[in-house]
């Protein structure tokens, strides 16, 4: 095979990938609370998310609350990506071990659209607008056993509408996460993913003869795994993906799509990453350099390139802090 065949087959290989990324991602894309499922970091976002089983540096609890029981240091955590169509999604997190056997979190993301040109009725441009959906997640985790934990968030939600600036969603969910540590190579996770999450709107601010309705986050059941193999870290989770929610009809349809997840990191000489995966829709690449600020080894800056199945590009930038 020679230079010009390998070429054409890495080629293939990305857009075969991307592809049947999207089959499994374009059912649920439109769904409600989508910034929460995109991943926040650029180290999570560039192992394709698959982080059930795997501690994120500085957002610990994101993507499992049953890490915080097992934290040793404190930890702060930054994020921004900025992707295209004037879309930006943001984070920050601060999360504490409780001795002897908990650990406590708390974290803030934010996505939004920004340069929303404003028009009235007879097409004419008006004021530039914005919107945005926050979540402030609150989490607590106990270790049961040493090598077993249990977690949960509480999240509060908002979602801000261009259309009107008291026009506003609001609402709360819970996340359910459960963490098994075999041995010092392998993590087994289980989460559950915003249970009964909505936004509760009231048009009654819009519309004479408003009224009150409630928009439900997809529920997300999550088992996932992590293996460490010398230098070469795997990940890899799936996850159902169903509109399941308490008190739901027992006869409506609860079932959505399959949610499969996979990244890659390789170390080197314990300062430098260099990782890939494919996950949520996107496939990503990323590096990572691990830094002395105040103490060995307690400051990491990340970076991820991800384009998802429509094309559309994200550059997201991470910092975390032990101390």
């Amino acid at each position: 095979m020679d230079k010009t065949d390998r070429c054409e087959m890495k080629k293939s290989l990305i857009i075969i990938s991307l592809l049947i990324s999207g089959i499994f991602a374009e059912d649920y894309a439109g769904l409600s609370g989508s910034f929460m499922r995109l991943g926040i970091t650029a180290r999570s976002i560039a192992m394709g998310g698959a982080f059930t089983a795997e501690k994120d540096h500085g957002f610990s609890t994101f993507y499992n609350p049953a890490w915080a029981a097992f934290l040793i240091d404190r930890q702060v955590g930054l994020s921004y990506s900025s992707m295209s169509l004037d879309r930006r999604l943001s984070g920050l997190s601060f999360a504490t071990p409780l001795p002897p056997t908990a650990g406590l979190g708390i974290a803030w993301v934010s996505a939004g659209v920004t340069d929303i040109q404003g028009r009235n009725s007879a097409g004419e441009k008006t004021t530039m607008m914005q919107t945005s959906e926050d979540a402030l997640m609150i989490s607590f985790a106990q270790r049961i056993l040493p090598w077993f934990s249990f977690g949960v968030n509480i999240k509060i939600l908002q979602n801000q509408l261009p259309v009107n600036e008291s026009y506003k969603g609001s609402g709360i969910g819970f996340d359910v996460g459960l963490l098994f540590k075999s041995g010092k190579s392998t993590t087994f996770g289980l989460m559950i993913q915003d249970i009964n999450s909505m936004y509760n709107w009231d048009s009654g601010d819009l519309y004479a003869e408003g009224r009150i309705y409630s928009e439900y986050f997809p529920t997300i059941y999550r088992f996932g795994t992590k293996f460490n193999y010398k230098n070469i870290r795997v990940v890899a989770d799936g996850g159902f993906i169903t509109n399941y929610r308490i008190g739901k009809k027992e006869s409506e349809d609860i079932f959505v799509n399959l949610l499969p997840r996979l990244g890659v990191e390789y170390t080197y000489q314990d300062l430098y990453y260099f990782r890939g995966g494919l996950g949520n829709g996107r496939i990503a690449f990323g590096w990572g350099l691990e830094y002395d600020l105040i103490k060995d080894h307690d400051s990491r800056i990340d970076y991820t390139f991800s384009m998802d199945w429509a094309s559309q590009l994200a550059h997201t930038f991470s910092y975390a802090f032990n101390f």
